[in-house]
């Protein structure tokens, strides 16, 4: 074995099979750890079906031997429960109550008994890695499925080339890779591309990758119910939610990038203008997700309010954008052209020829987006809108949430596609207050 990872019980209750990641090594789980996994797995949410599911696996595992001896998993590395000594020996202030700093003692424990070997605890929690590493332990959080939180895929790429190959662009309407010198390695389908020109200042366009050549544009001059791109990135955005052919879209990015305004505006228009959709299909995690709302008081449209009132917000902007039309909210409900509604009540269903948004899916989890896209019947559209860096969820950051996972997994497959906004456009307070704050 070369390293020990000590898995912290946030690990599990994430990705149950994140035992499975450290091939070659050896897997520790402090008793603290069964013990904590014991007090979720009774939850109906995400976090209780994790510890449930880590349980079961640990169940399967023991079948094969003695866990506090060690199991062989077929990664070759080696599974180990580590039961606390009889004196626990905390290092001072901290309190053996805590499961935490049960977890730590354990690491260090392992470390002083281990020394031709690296220690290393594995944990989401920012202060449990902060005090292993002030007692000498090494400390990082688990990689979310293999996806680096430094590099969250974006959706978009800048390419340098010759003017030459721009106006061949402009005139053929297609570009294959084999002209081209960049420097980028892999473009995947639905990556919108800029290319610049290397000899020719200020020449370039904007296009998109098919799957097999760059191609211009599709809807560069549409304006869904008089929405119109104000930026490069929402251009994208819009090619990307009008494209029929493309059945699952994220759009990412900080408040005031337009992510639901677009959204909507795109929706609408299907449904409205097209009628290619039956409806608009809303939903936004009344978070956390499972809970019922019942506690709140009058009718379900009244106790929905409070959480809907930021989709109600965008519509009256598209409304006002429509001056003259018999476009209204209550018009728009009453013909079951949109409709809207808490996420809690969307398991179980199937949901065809409709345009789905789910906003806010940054406070989702993996296994929730899961449940959400496998309701979308044949012909619907799903749309994930939501900002990473800014998670109400206690349980997610900005890797491991749907809206990141669903974006970075999803980017190869033919059928989908994704773009972050980078430019805030709500209005010059909201974009200061963004950048500065």
């Amino acid at each position: 074995m070369n390293n020990i990872y000590v898995l912290d019980t946030n690990v599990l209750l994430d990705d149950p099979k994140a035992l499975y990641d450290y091939e070659n090594n050896e897997v520790i789980l402090p008793l603290a750890v069964l013990e904590e996994l014991d007090d979720q797995k009774r939850k109906t949410s995400d976090i209780g079906y994790n510890a449930r599911e880590t349980s079961r696996i640990l169940d399967e595992l023991r079948l094969k031997g003695r866990l506090n001896e060690g199991i062989e998993l077929d990664n070759n590395s080696v599974l180990k429960i580590v039961i606390d000594k009889q004196e626990l020996k905390l290092p001072p202030h901290l309190s053996a109550s805590k499961a935490d700093n049960r977890i730590l003692t354990t690491a260090i424990d392992l470390q002083e008994s281990n020394p031709e070997k690296e220690v290393i605890m594995v944990s989401n929690d920012i202060n449990l890695r902060l005090i292993a590493n002030a007692f000498d332990i090494e400390a990082e959080d688990h990689k979310g499925n293999g996806i680096d939180g430094e590099k969250l895929y974006d959706g978009f790429i800048e390419i340098k080339t010759k003017g030459s190959i721009i106006d061949e662009f402009y005139s053929t309407n297609e570009l294959s890779l084999d002209k081209l010198d960049g420097d980028f390695k892999e473009l995947y389908p639905h990556q919108m591309i800029q290319l610049s020109s290397l000899d020719e200042r200020s020449k370039s366009a904007l296009g998109r990758f098919d799957g097999e050549k760059i191609v211009p544009l599709i809807f560069d001059k549409k304006s869904p119910m008089g929405i119109t791109a104000l930026n490069r990135e929402q251009k994208y955005a819009i090619e990307l939610l009008l494209n029929d052919d493309i059945k699952v879209v994220t759009v990412s990015g900080k408040a005031g990038t337009g992510k639901t305004l677009l959204a909507l505006a795109a929706g609408l228009q299907k449904v409205i203008n097209d009628k290619y959709y039956d409806r608009v299909l809303i939903a936004r995690p009344v978070i956390p997700m499972g809970k019922d709302i019942g506690f709140l008081p009058g009718s379900v449209e009244e106790k929905l309010e409070p959480w809907m009132q930021p989709i109600l917000d965008n519509l009256n902007l598209i409304i006002h954008s429509n001056k003259g039309s018999y476009l209204s909210i209550d018009q728009l409900i009453e013909n079951n052209s949109i409709q809207i509604e808490a996420l809690t009540y969307i398991r179980g269903r199937s949901i065809p020829n409709q345009y789905i948004i789910i906003d806010e899916a940054q406070n989702l989890s993996k296994h929730e987006v899961k449940t959400i896209l496998t309701r979308a019947g044949k012909d619907s559209k799903i749309i994930l809108t939501g900002d990473p860096f800014q998670i109400d969820n206690p349980y997610l950051n900005k890797v491991n949430n749907g809206l990141s996972q669903v974006a970075n997994h999803f980017h190869k497959e033919q059928i989908a596609g994704h773009i972050m906004l980078q430019k805030g456009e709500r209005s010059e307070i909201a974009k200061i207050a963004s950048d500065i704050l």
